[in-house]
């Protein structure tokens, strides 16, 4: 019960914090503190473009892997890649920047998507400040 409740008090500070263009809060638990922060989740699908060789294919993902790969260094993309099988769903990105615009922004130049080869879906998502995928 006591985590139920700790999850709507995130939900509600996140939505409080979002009316007031915020991209971090802080709560404690007993002795620990969590910091909450607002990155840009965006989900690549599929686009109406298909390449029409193996080698048009391979062209295009190495410009959008070049792509991905500056936006990393540059601190602005923290996580990045595909899913498993294929579908619709073709990858997932999540962006350190301040809006969603922001994020369409930047991802609207990788070659994939200017060719519409891929297409953008972006929103808002909060996760612990400092977590690592290992």
């Amino acid at each position: 019960m006591k985590k139920l409740l700790i999850a709507f008090a995130m939900i509600f500070f996140a939505g409080a914090l979002h009316a007031q263009d915020q991209r971090e809060f802080s709560y404690t638990e007993g002795d620990t503190t969590y910091t909450m922060k607002r990155y840009v989740f965006m989900l690549l699908n599929s686009g109406e473009t298909k390449s029409k060789t193996q080698e048009e294919a391979a062209k295009y993902q190495e410009m959008h892997l070049a792509h991905l790969s500056k936006l990393a260094e540059e601190g602005k993309l923290m996580v990045a890649g595909p899913f498993d099988g294929g579908g619709e769903h073709r990858g997932l990105l999540i962006f350190d920047v301040e809006t969603v615009e922001e994020a369409l922004k930047l991802e609207g130049e990788d070659p994939m998507v200017k060719t519409d080869r891929l297409r953008m879906e972006a929103f808002y998502w909060w996760g612990a400040k400092g977590t690592e995928l290992k």
